[in-house]
Order: C-alpha cells, then sequence, then structure tokens
C-alpha cells in the first residue's frame, strides 16, 4: 500500500474547517492593511536562493529539494517566501509603482527536514513583504499584522521576540567580536557550530543544540555594537510599538536564519514553547534585492506556518466556525422526477444554493436518511404524481414541519426559508 511521503501529508475534507477558517482571517486582515496578493512558481532558478539564503545556511547546504530538469537547468523547490516574492518586484518593475508596494501571499514550502509537529517537508505559509520603504514605522506596521493575525484567530499566550543584528556599517565589528568569544570556546562547541565558526559566526547564535545554548546566552550582544543609524532605526521602532501599545522582548540571541536578514528581526512564541516552536517570524532584508537584480531596495515582511498556527488553536482548544451552510436535499420517487430532480439540482447550484441529491433510485425513507446524514437543512421530495400536477413537497428537516409548494415558486421559498423569514407550515 502506497502512502504519502515521509514529512508530507493529505488535506481532508474534515480539515477544511480549521483551514478555510485562518485563510479568510488573513485574507481579511491583509486586505485591511493594503496588501495585495501576489503569486509565485512553486520552483525556482536555485542561484536565487543560493545568492540570498546564502551559502553556510542549513536551508541552502542540507535542506534544499534541487534537481535538473529535461534541459539540464538547476531548479529548486520554494524553501521561503521572500525571494521569490523580491524576484518578482524587480522581474515586473515594481520598483516603478508608487512605493512601498505591500504584497502577501500563501505558499508552499519545502525543506529536507526531520518533520515535526507543525512543521513538515511540504508545509505552508502566510507571508507578506513590503518593498520600497526603508522607514522603521513600516516594520512596525508589519509586526502589528502578524499580531493582528493570532489574535484575530483566537490565539494566546503568545510574545514578541525583538532583536536588531545591524547592517553592513556596524556588523563587521560585532562579527568579529563574536567570533573572538566563541573561539576562546571552540571546542565545547557543537560540530556544526565549529564549521559555522569559519564560515557565518553569526549562526552561530542560531543553533539548536543544547549543548551550546549555554554559549549563546553569553555571547555579545548585537544591540551593543549598533552604528547611529541602526540605533535610531531601531528606537523609531520601539517607539512606533510603543504607541500601538504591543509589547515585546528584547532578545539578543534572535538573528533568524537566513543571512538576508539586516537590522529588524523578529519571532512569535507561543506560551510555554519558545523558539524552536515559534509561529512565525521575520525582518528586514534591504540588501536582498542587490543579490537578485543589481538594484537597492529597502524591504520587510514575515513567514507564519499554517499548520503550526492550527496546531497552536487545537492545543488552546479553540475551534472554528464550523457552520454549514444551507443546504437542500432534493429527494426524488420516479424516473420522470428523479430526471426532473437532477435538472432542479443543478439550476439550485447555479443560483448559489448548496443543493445535494441521490445518484440512484432509492427509497424515501433511506433518501431522507441520507439527508440527515449529509446535515440538510430541508428536503424537497418529487414524485412522478406531484410533478404532473407542478407541486413538490418542502420538509424542514430541523422542525419537521412541510407544506406544497408549487414547482414555479420553490426558489422564492428555499431563499425565505434559508433567510429565516419564513418557516414552512
Amino acid at each position: 500500500m502506497l502512502q504519502t511521503p515521509r514529512g508530507t501529508a493529505d488535506l481532508l475534507p474534515a480539515d477544511q474547517a480549521y483551514w478555510s477558517y485562518v485563510t479568510a482571517h488573513f485574507q481579511s486582515i491583509c486586505e485591511a492593511f493594503g496588501y495585495g496578493e501576489i503569486r509565485t512558481p512553486v520552483f525556482e532558478d536555485t542561484r536565487l536562493f543560493q545568492r540570498t539564503v546564502g551559502e553556510g545556511t542549513d536551508i541552502v547546504e542540507k535542506e534544499m529539494y534541487t534537481f535538473s530538469d529535461r534541459g539540464g537547468d538547476s531548479l529548486t523547490l520554494r524553501p521561503e517566501g521572500t525571494a521569490p516574492v523580491v524576484r518578482a518586484y524587480l522581474e515586473h518593475g515594481m520598483h516603478r509603482l508608487p512605493q512601498p508596494v505591500k504584497l502577501s501571499y500563501i505558499a508552499s514550502i519545502f525543506r529536507y527536514d526531520r518533520p515535526q509537529a507543525g512543521r513538515l517537508r511540504q508545509h505552508h505559509q502566510f507571508g507578506v513583504e513590503a518593498l520600497g520603504e526603508e522607514a522603521a514605522t513600516i516594520d512596525a506596521e508589519i509586526i502589528s499584522l502578524l499580531l493582528t493575525l493570532y489574535r484575530s484567530v483566537g490565539l494566546t499566550g503568545i510574545s514578541l521576540q525583538l532583536n536588531n543584528i545591524g547592517d553592513a556599517a556596524c556588523r563587521p565589528q560585532y562579527i568579529e567580536d563574536l567570533t573572538a568569544y566563541y573561539r576562546s570556546h571552540v571546542h565545547a562547541l557543537c560540530d556544526n557550530c565549529q564549521a559555522r565558526l569559519e564560515r557565518n559566526p553569526l549562526r552561530l547564535l542560531d543553533c539548536k543544540e543544547d549543548s551550546c545554548q549555554p554559549f549563546i546566552q553569553e555571547a555579545p550582544h548585537t544591540l551593543d555594537n549598533l552604528c547611529a543609524d541602526c540605533d535610531a532605526h531601531f528606537s523609531t521602532l520601539k517607539r512606533s510599538l510603543d504607541a500601538m501599545e504591543i509589547e515585546y522582548t528584547l532578545n539578543h540571541t534572535l538573528v533568524r536564519g537566513l543571512d538576508y536578514y539586516t537590522r529588524t528581526v523578529f519571532e512569535v512564541w507561543p506560551e510555554a514553547v519558545g523558539r524552536q516552536s515559534a509561529l512565525g517570524g521575520g525582518g528586514r532584508y534591504d540588501g536582498l534585492a542587490r543579490h537578485i537584480g543589481k538594484r537597492d531596495v529597502p524591504g520587510i515582511g514575515f513567514g507564519t506556518g499554517i499548520e503550526r498556527i492550527i496546531l497552536n488553536l487545537q492545543r488552546q482548544g479553540v475551534a472554528p466556525d464550523e457552520r454549514q451552510p444551507f443546504s437542500v436535499y432534493i429527494a426524488t420517487l420516479g424516473e420522470r422526477a428523479g430526471t426532473y430532480g437532477i435538472g432542479l439540482t443543478n439550476d439550485l447550484r447555479q443560483r448559489g444554493i448548496r443543493a445535494l441529491l441521490t445518484y440512484k433510485q432509492r427509497s424515501l425513507k433511506a433518501q431522507l436518511r441520507q439527508a440527515g446524514n449529509q446535515a440538510a437543512d430541508c428536503a424537497v421530495i418529487v414524485g412522478d404524481d406531484e410533478l404532473a400536477q407542478g407541486q413538490v413537497l418542502l420538509r424542514d428537516l430541523k422542525s419537521s414541519t412541510q407544506e406544497n409548494v408549487a414547482a414555479t415558486d420553490l426558489v422564492q421559498a428555499l431563499e425565505r426559508l434559508r433567510a429565516g423569514e419564513q418557516d414552512p407550515q
């Protein structure tokens, strides 16, 4: 028996209530904040991620799904959402539009990693990106959008972790101080961190190994090494968050796992879980566009895993609104009535009414049992004799009341029943 590949999952109809619930909230909030939807291909030129995510990152070195197509081109399934959006921004000349360009997306993400709760090898993300604006006030807007999403779906006990990792002016000195600190502990580091020390020291702060956590906590702080411009940017961000009454925790260990971040970085953690199960996060990436299209474009964004949101909703006992749409079951008795029922069902569906029917001749009792199993609100019962008289029987399955209705008046009667303006007598 063939099964889903490790690290993937089928999304069944029974799962859709949560997915529809969180997706509707995300789309509504993005609309309120002025973020338009963008969709990018599921795979990209491999060089896009090598240039932007970083050669020394776990994503590029260990987690990307990369393959050669029949033309010999190296392609990679999308391991993160930001670089493709920036590529699209540059490719389609969106720098000519009024800035900032504010974009949102729902995307499948692929990473070869150890599957864990809420993070599969194929998972899904909500994401937003704001391109063309360097002011810290839009950083605050992005953070507010993410927190608004979590709170609107009902999540509680979340905390905002915030840091500033500097820029090209001040980060080199910080990297030098960080490297000197870690060299004094090199023999106690995990194998991965010993390699990172030589290739990408900032990644040392992103290590998840327990043995390296004490060194991370005692490492030099990026906030103590900021240049005047980065410090001013961070001060504006904090004032903006304070004005929005958004609480935050300054976290000097937070650097995020991608090389393109600069200045603002942030994550949102669920209660009593911490960084390894972050709900989502993001940051500023002012140098990213230059690696793609040789154009300086400031930007900031976030990504948040949909599966992880749903997992935390379930942990907190938050259930989506599972009210079903008004539905009608068409029960028919006789060959002519059966043919009529097919046409009636299609007509109701064209009018936006959820209509159900049986696909073969069954007894009325069996059909009404099926109507109940499918949670229909009412049944339209049609027999050959009733059809000859231009009549149907409309039964309210909730109240068990019924009435005869002229076939020509059926749609109006159903609309009244759906709106609750009048019950069958």
